[in-house]
């Protein structure tokens, strides 16, 4: 499977660690940068990676990296197809693939300390949409982006 990763300024660090530890669990990644500290707006780099993952019919996932990690998931989440939740800790990065079917995980650098992000990473990753009732929730979720989507278009 692979991963989309992006960050802005402030997730860099970071997101240079989380390359490395997603490839070593045998994913293929493609970093869509930024690829130093220059200063960079986050929401350019949370649409390149989201429209990745929304364009892509075999089911890739996304992570994005900011210094809180709500920017990223609120400038990814006006992409149709894109459900992205920040997560910090592992019940919650469990919970919003397994209840949420997420497939864009945000992490905030300035506020998550690495071993716990790689923890996060990790369950996230290894994480899917669970029983029917979760499924039946997402799909009424994709119901609302739809009939927005007709409305404004």
């Amino acid at each position: 499977m692979r991963v989309v990763i992006g960050s802005d300024h402030g997730g860099y660090d970071l997101k240079q660690k989380i390359v490395e530890w997603v490839k070593g669990l045998g994913f293929e990644v493609v970093d869509f940068g930024t690829h130093s500290t220059d200063p960079v707006d986050y929401p350019d780099i949370a649409l390149l990676v989201a429209r990745a993952v929304a364009n892509d019919s075999g089911g890739c996932l996304g992570i994005l990296v900011d210094g809180a990690g709500i920017g990223s998931a609120i400038a990814a989440n006006k992409v149709p197809g894109v459900r992205a939740a920040p997560c910090y800790c592992t019940f919650t990065a469990r919970n919003s693939r397994e209840h949420n079917d997420a497939n864009v995980l945000t992490l905030g650098s300035r506020v998550t300390g690495e071993e716990v992000v790689r923890d996060i990473v990790k369950t996230w990753l290894s994480s899917s949409l669970g029983c029917d009732r979760h499924a039946r929730r997402v799909e009424k979720v994709l119901g609302i982006e739809r009939r927005f989507m007709k409305a404004e278009g």
